[in-house]
């Protein structure tokens, strides 16, 4: 079963998909080691590890570069921002081609003007409706595979206001979106909402100290999410521990010894290359005559 069937099987479970979010390999062997379902692969995350913020600053082959290569070295399936589809229809149609080619199971494509910015900062701007349907409709035609997963995200609520989100959602999914991502709904009632409302599967995204109310997962699930991504817990987390390290080596303290080279190079496989490594050493059988 291909990552993208797999990722169609859970939706069909009922059961909400939480992905947290992945910036590169270690971080998505870490989650799929850990037992989650799915993984996301986060476009701030993306656009951190090369040194800027989120901002719409990074191109499509850089974003679906780093979603290959998380996407081959995991197990689960890799849902994957994907920005504004970096451009109109056109654009989109190609997207979706390069990131189902990468092994990616799903993506998502907001309404935002390019460049756009992060979901959760302010002074955001959007194309038409007109423009984001067009883009929705190209990314379902250029599939070649229809359980590759299109996720339509509207970044509407904070200029247009949460009515508008929703029609946006629906007619959306009314043409080709298999799910629907209200991004930042900005209080409990709102998030409540969004599955009440929306005629299909429902995206939260659970982003901590942004515009949306802590939520625990298990409240979202029971209000009828499909999927959460948790987009910053790897970055923040690694952010912090680097500045702790850092602080303590500057002062000359090491922490206490908690694994070994060969420790940290199991978890990326490293038996697996060590069977290779003389499996292709059998005698030469001779030509035959």
């Amino acid at each position: 079963m291909s990552n993208a069937a797999n990722l169609r099987k859970l939706l069909s479970s009922r059961k909400m998909i939480v992905a947290p979010g992945a910036i590169d390999c270690i971080t998505g062997r870490a989650i799929a080691q850990a037992g989650f379902s799915a993984a996301y692969m986060t476009g701030a995350g993306t656009s951190a590890t090369l040194g800027y913020p989120d901002y719409g600053l990074i191109t499509m082959s850089e974003m679906v570069g780093n979603a290959s290569r998380i996407a081959n070295s995991i197990d689960i399936p890799l849902i994957s921002d994907s920005d504004t589809g970096f451009g109109n229809e056109l654009n989109v149609f190609r997207t979706v081609q390069e990131f189902e080619r990468a092994g990616v199971a799903a993506i998502h494509i907001e309404d935002q003007v390019f460049p756009k910015k992060c979901g959760h900062l302010d002074n955001k701007e959007l194309v038409s409706r007109e423009d984001f349907i067009a883009k929705i409709r190209a990314a379902s035609a250029a599939r070649k595979s229809k359980d590759f997963c299109i996720i339509a995200r509207t970044d509407s609520r904070a200029v247009a206001g949460l009515d508008e989100a929703i029609e946006r959602a629906n007619a959306a999914l009314a043409n080709g979106a298999d799910v629907a991502f209200v991004e930042a709904p900005q209080t409990m009632a709102e998030i409540e909402s969004v599955p009440k409302r929306v005629n299909g599967p429902c995206l939260l995204n659970v982003v901590r100290g942004g515009k949306t109310p802590e939520i625990d997962l298990d409240v979202a699930e029971r209000m009828g999410y499909a999927i959460a991504i948790v987009p910053g817990l790897l970055l923040g987390g690694i952010i912090q521990t680097c500045d702790r390290l850092l602080g303590d080596l500057k002062q000359g303290k090491f922490p206490p010894v908690t694994g070994s080279p060969g420790k940290t190079f199991a978890r990326f496989g490293a038996a697996e290359w060590d069977e290779r490594r003389t499996a292709f050493r059998d005698p030469i059988k001779a030509a035959a005559e």
